[in-house]
């Protein structure tokens, strides 16, 4: 199936304290390194920042910036923008600090999809449930879920797990929610370095 892929380097990184998007992981940025998990399988990787020089030489000229109109708005508007860019029916969405993410898992992920998909047409999502709802930033979701969510924001909310209690998702089966630890503060930051990855 013909998946295209939205990273978000938007955010301020106010708790890490410098810009997560930069930080090195096995000698890479970590917007380098959510790139490659992808870029194997999607047509076409988009990038939503307002910092397109800064990211520019990270990745290859194919992969296509989206600016951040308004910037440090959230996760959810920017999010909104870059989907009426994505021209397939399903789009990945990533954040940019997801340090375990590999092409293997999205690789199983993409293959539940594709049957599922086959017997169900009214789902807007395809994401891996945790305690809060659902793991936002790190999932599938359908380009038809644009009408629903410029309805949402339209009433000022910008919480996406608001607006998914409101809508009918589909459950990814997990075989390890390590691919969910976002590298948020320093100390997250020297943990995964301890690690091999």
């Amino acid at each position: 199936m013909k998946i295209e892929t939205i990273i978000l380097a938007g955010g301020k990184s106010s708790r890490m304290g410098k810009d997560k998007a930069l930080l090195t992981i096995n000698g890479k940025p970590f917007l380098a390194h959510i790139y490659e998990q992808t870029v194997q399988f999607s047509q076409q990787v988009y990038i939503v920042s307002p910092w397109q020089e800064k990211y520019r030489n990270l990745v290859p000229n194919r992969c296509q910036f989206i600016n951040e109109s308004i910037p440090f708005k959230g996760p959810l508007f920017a999010f909104a923008q870059a989907l009426e860019y994505v021209q397939s029916d399903w789009v990945l969405l990533l954040a940019c600090d997801l340090p375990y993410l590999d092409f293997a898992m999205l690789q199983i992920w993409l293959d539940q999809l594709s049957q599922i998909c086959l017997d169900t047409t009214d789902a807007i999502a395809f994401l891996a449930p945790n305690e809060k709802g659902w793991e936002c930033l790190c999932g599938f979701y359908r380009k038809t879920a644009l009408n629903s969510l410029q309805i949402y924001l339209k009433t000022g909310r910008k919480s996406f797990q608001n607006w998914l209690s409101q809508e009918k998702i589909l459950p990814i089966q997990i075989q390890n929610n390590n691919i969910f630890f976002y590298c948020n503060t320093p100390n997250d930051y020297i943990k995964i370095n301890k690690q091999k990855i």
